[in-house]
């Protein structure tokens, strides 16, 4: 009589923890779509709510509790859809192109040239000598979605050169004040205004020019860039990166770190927490399906040629 209802149970059971499970793959599979830390945070707080929904529904029948959750929700996600809207429409123009591999494929513009590295090295000694300030955000890897700039700019999308650059940050440019935004090769656009750093008023930042404290602010919400500044007062070099500031530079150190940081090729991607174990765990099973089959095909086509006929 005890085990009477133990099959059915745990069909039900199991069947929920199958639900579940798709709830969680589905925002495993949107963490492809969206590689920006802060998306991260925002799938995981999503995630903790459906699981705070399967526990007040389905184990302590809380029906009020549960009604308010899926609406709040509805709303999250709502939210989500809306800021990262490009990356929605992103999935749905590869969808339809039946481009679905591109999801798990980094988006690499690194800039490969040595001569790229030299033409902003050299025009951003040329603008230090002269005391013309400037402020150059290179993309490392992946994609930085122009929507963490306060203003993107204006579109120029032209290859890069020292004449450019120099000419771009002359005080009587239109497009002097602000960033010139750098993608692999080209100069994507001029004049991008760039949030300000959050730690604005500490003593240490208080120093800075706003063209610092603009690099940093960029710096401590994108991981994938690297920002090139160079100050109008003293003409000294500074190169910031993750939140933090290198400076002052000398032209030759500033082209060893960005052959550093640009040259070497980059295979990590912005996933954090639950996202980067479920990745490497899928990753990693793949890559040995993948060389069981290859190991196959050595071992079959070193065999003797007796043995293949017989076969």
């Amino acid at each position: 009589m005890v085990w009477s209802g133990f099959p059915d149970n745990l069909i039900i059971v199991l069947n929920q923890l199958f639900d579940f499970g798709l709830i969680f793959l589905s925002c495993y599979f949107i963490s492809f779509l969206i590689k920006e830390r802060r998306a991260q945070r925002m799938i995981r707080g999503l995630l903790f709510l459906f699981a705070l929904l399967f526990v007040s529904d389905k184990i302590f029948k809380l029906i009020l509790f549960s009604f308010f959750l899926e609406r709040f929700i509805l709303i999250c996600a709502l939210s989500i859809a809306i800021v990262f809207q490009s990356d929605l429409r992103r999935f749905l123009e590869l969808l339809g192109k039946g481009e679905i591999e591109q999801f798990f494929q980094s988006n690499n513009y690194l800039p490969k040239e040595n001569n790229i590295i030299d033409e902003i090295v050299d025009a951003v000694k040329e603008l230090s000598q002269n005391r013309i300030g400037a402020l150059i955000v290179i993309e490392t890897f992946n994609t930085i979605e122009e929507r963490v700039f306060l203003n993107p700019g204006v579109r120029l999308n032209a290859s890069i050169s020292k004449e450019l650059l120099q000419t771009i940050f002359q005080t009587k440019s239109l497009l002097h004040d602000g960033a010139v935004f750098i993608r692999g090769s080209e100069v994507v656009s001029a004049a991008v205004i760039l949030p300000l750093s959050e730690r604005s008023n500490s003593k240490k930042m208080g120093k800075l020019g706003t063209r610092h404290r603009a690099a940093m602010g960029l710096c401590e919400k994108v991981e994938n860039c690297v920002c090139v500044v160079v100050s109008e007062e003293t003409g000294s070099i500074s190169l910031g990166e993750k939140g933090l500031l290198n400076r002052p530079l000398t032209s030759t150190k500033l082209k060893d770190l960005l052959e550093e940081k640009l040259s070497q090729p980059q295979e990590r991607e912005v996933v954090t927490g639950v996202t980067r174990l479920s990745k490497k765990l899928g990753f990693q099973s793949l890559n040995l399906l993948l060389s069981f089959f290859k190991s196959n095909q050595k071992s079959s086509s070193t065999l003797p040629p007796s043995h293949n006929k017989q076969r």
